[in-house]
């Protein structure tokens, strides 16, 4: 008995994307990853590596409870100062980064978090006198 091993083949075009996807770094795979979602509705699948599309109609059928949420800064109020600082804790970026998302919001935080960890980053940046919504 042989065993046949299957040979993916992969265009030109493919491979050079491919590559430059590789090549990535984080900050450029997380621009991409927003352009995705924000301009073609293209968001990461919950396990990771691939994309899903959004459904062409998103009416009809019965909704399934929500075990992923993500995390978005709505506003910050009169204290930027101590959302900034919130922000870059929870996020690990750097004081500039966590200063550029407060003032462009609306931002997203954390993505494809558990009910409980959304709720704990909801609490600390609204303490700290920031709004946030969970999407």
């Amino acid at each position: 008995m042989s065993e046949e091993t299957a040979v993916a083949e992969f265009s030109d075009d493919t491979k050079v994307m491919g590559d430059k996807i590789a090549e990535m770094t984080l900050k450029q795979a997380k621009e991409l990853s927003d352009y995705l979602k924000d301009v073609h509705g293209i968001e990461p699948a919950s396990g990771g590596g691939a994309v899903v599309m959004a459904p062409a109609d998103a009416g009809g059928g019965a909704e399934e409870e929500k075990t992923e949420f993500d995390v978005v800064l709505t506003g910050f109020g009169d204290k930027k100062l101590n959302v900034v600082k919130v922000v870059k804790n929870l996020t690990g970026a750097s004081l500039m980064e966590a200063k550029k998302m407060v003032e462009g919001v609306p931002a997203t935080l954390k993505e494809a978090v558990s009910k409980e960890e959304a709720e704990k980053v909801k609490g600390e940046v609204e303490e700290a006198g920031g709004s946030v919504e969970l999407k």
